[in-house]
């Protein structure tokens, strides 16, 4: 299901911050090595345990962390699901959501081994000499394909060196890589799933291919967990309607434009009622899976959309596809027909932490 993004906030002060940056050199302090924290152990243990449960980040990142079931709610939760149920039987009546993105706009996640060759890949944006300098070096194969929507996300995970590279507007010009925008994460296993300083040597905060830098692959249902039948971790969740001029932390930023005190800030985390009896309920296999990572973890939101949307990976070019036919992961239905049966009027806002979008 085509839609559009906005751009990251990657411009305005960012942009000014940026070419500041570049006019110091962004130099001071020299590059460190990426592996000189991590042990031998570590590095062979902590990947292999996120490739096992199919989590990223560390186990104590929002990400990995259940909700217990008396988490406090936000004062205006019953107002701001309101918000959210209205948009859900505008896209059901007219038949265009809510919908899980896999191809135009899903999460392609390139995972590499340790003998990968490396490219270097180009920044044409404003100067972040940090950015460029986490891209020099990728393990990115000349047979990876980004997403096919205007977002062109890719992102590139190699365990055996606990890292992690993401692209926003990735694309190959001749034979060389260039993307406008993203980021890369060291130690990956240990991040708290939130780019910030510690994400790299010189990373900035509104480093990441989302709106709200928190990861493209966190949140996002990879095929994997998909066919094992659960989801031990977070969904992401993109939605039309964002509010303007705040966002929920741990997220770093928003491209919210709706004024509405009832719209949904990017970084809100929602939760299905925990006193809801999801085995009474109705649903489809994958439905019930997202539903119960929804009650046990809860729905971030993490970025606008047009319509509203879950992440899912997006297969890569000569995998089977994993989600059609009547034996794939979407059972033969579509995206729009599984979530008609989610509980949507269930959910809650979790109480939030909202801060104010400078500018």
């Amino acid at each position: 299901m085509p839609r559009s993004r906005q751009a990251p906030l990657a411009v305005a002060a960012v942009l000014a911050s940026l070419l500041a940056l570049a006019g110091c050199g962004g130099q001071s302090g020299g590059q460190r090595s990426h592996s000189q924290s991590q042990t031998p152990t570590q590095l062979r243990t902590q990947p292999q345990t996120q490739l096992q449960t199919g989590r990223m980040f560390a186990p104590t990142s929002f990400w990995n962390q259940p909700l217990g079931s008396d988490q406090p709610l936000d004062p205006r939760s019953q107002a701001l699901v309101a918000g959210l149920l209205a948009q859900v039987k505008s896209e059901q009546a007219s038949h265009s959501g809510p919908w899980i993105n896999v191809s135009n706009y899903g999460v392609p996640i390139v995972t590499v081994g340790a003998n990968q060759a490396t490219v270097s890949v180009k920044l044409i944006h404003a100067p972040d000499p940090a950015l460029s300098r986490a891209w020099r070096s990728v393990p990115l194969p000349s047979s990876a394909q980004p997403s096919t929507g205007h977002d062109r996300y890719m992102v590139v995970w190699q365990p055996s060196t606990d890292r992690m590279w993401e692209f926003w507007q990735l694309r190959r010009s001749g034979s060389t890589w260039e993307a406008s925008w993203g980021g890369a994460m060291e130690h990956v296993s240990q991040n708290k799933g939130v780019y910030g300083a510690d994400a790299w040597p010189g990373a900035k905060p509104y480093w990441g291919a989302t709106a709200t830098s928190f990861p493209l692959a966190g949140g996002a249902m990879t095929i994997a967990e998909l066919k094992r039948g659960q989801i031990n971790h977070v969904l992401a969740l993109s939605i039309p309607n964002v509010r303007a001029g705040e966002f929920a932390a741990p997220a770093q930023r928003t491209d919210g434009n709706d004024p509405s005190a009832n719209a949904l800030p990017e970084g809100a985390r929602l939760r299905l009622d925990p006193r809801l009896d999801l085995a009474k309920l109705n649903m489809p296999r994958l439905t019930r899976m997202i539903a119960e990572a929804a009650q046990r973890y809860g729905i971030v939101i993490r970025d606008y959309s047009s319509i509203i949307a879950f992440d899912a990976q997006d297969p890569q070019p000569g995998q089977a596809n994993p989600y059609a036919g009547p034996t794939g992961i979407y059972g033969g239905m579509f995206p729009s027909e599984l979530l008609a049966s989610f509980p949507w009027n269930h959910l809650q806002v979790v109480r939030m932490q909202l801060q104010r979008s400078a500018g």
